[in-house]
């Protein structure tokens, strides 16, 4: 059974920037794609970011687009998603997300992935 490890949340001011590890624990593994998704309270889980784990294709919701930057490091079997200029509304836990299965058109929704982390809280106060 594939983890999937957070890292990286914190408290940071209006403005300030965060980058978030996703790293998963079986070194062998890769799958089609690896997201990131956030959930506030009350709110559905909403959609960050996403990468094909072997093309490195990215999708981006309207939100994180030129703030968000996502990458990967094969080597090291980790995602990564640098947020820059960071608000008070991108407060929120931050989950990553695999999909071990094989080609799907849309990766930005979360029932394309099966693997889960247990989530990294963002919180964006002065």
């Amino acid at each position: 059974q594939v983890q999937l490890l957070e890292s990286g949340g914190g408290l940071v001011q209006p403005g300030g920037s965060l980058r978030l590890s996703c790293a998963a624990s079986e070194s062998a593994f890769s799958g089609y794609a690896r997201g990131w998704f956030r959930q506030t309270p009350g709110k559905e889980r909403e959609f960050v970011a996403a990468i094909t784990w072997r093309y490195e294709t990215t999708n981006y919701a309207a939100f994180a687009k030129g703030r968000f930057t996502l990458s990967r490091d094969i080597a090291k079997n980790t995602m990564y998603l640098q947020m820059n200029s960071l608000k008070p509304e991108d407060t929120a836990i931050y989950y990553c997300a695999a999909r071990s299965l094989g080609y799907i058109y849309d990766i930005s929704v979360s029932g394309a992935y099966d693997y889960w982390g247990q989530g990294t809280q963002v919180t964006v106060s002065s």
